[in-house]
């Protein structure tokens, strides 16, 4: 069982997957778009629409992510009630993953050793997502 995460963007979807799947390296991202689904007669698709992203997912590090634009006259608030934490056993990746998405974010918390982790960090990264990284050791359990 997992508990995945679905992100909404507002129009720069395709960006900020391809930038996520630089950072974490994974696999060639697969994203649907508005106009690539089965068309529907009664509601017909605003061309503004068609090169938006209906669906992606990523697996970063074991977990599955999930992308979309939101439709043309939705209502978007960035990075609202959420933030993603990665945990990982290897040091050298948290560092890694931190360095790299922090480029054009702002730090919340500089990677730090804290009483829970020996390296421990936040950001907003670019598309104004909040994110934690965590290094466990094991002795904690996060």
């Amino acid at each position: 069982m997992s508990v995945d995460v679905y992100l909404n963007f507002n129009g720069n979807c395709r960006e900020a997957v391809e930038f996520y799947a630089e950072v974490f390296g994974t696999e060639k991202p697969q994203m649907m778009t508005f106009g690539q689904a089965p068309p529907n007669p009664e509601y017909p698709l605003p061309e503004e629409a068609k090169n938006l992203i209906m669906h992606a997912r990523l697996n970063i590090d074991g977990s599955n992510v999930m992308f979309s634009d939101v439709f043309p006259g939705m209502p978007f608030v960035a990075g609202t009630n959420i933030s993603l934490s990665i945990v990982n056993k290897d040091i050298e990746k948290i560092k890694s993953f931190f360095h790299k998405m922090k480029e054009g974010g702002t730090i919340n918390m500089e990677l730090q050793e804290t009483f829970w982790s020996k390296c421990y960090g936040s950001l907003k990264d670019k598309f104004g997502i909040e994110w934690q990284f965590n290094y466990d050791n094991g002795s904690m359990g996060m």
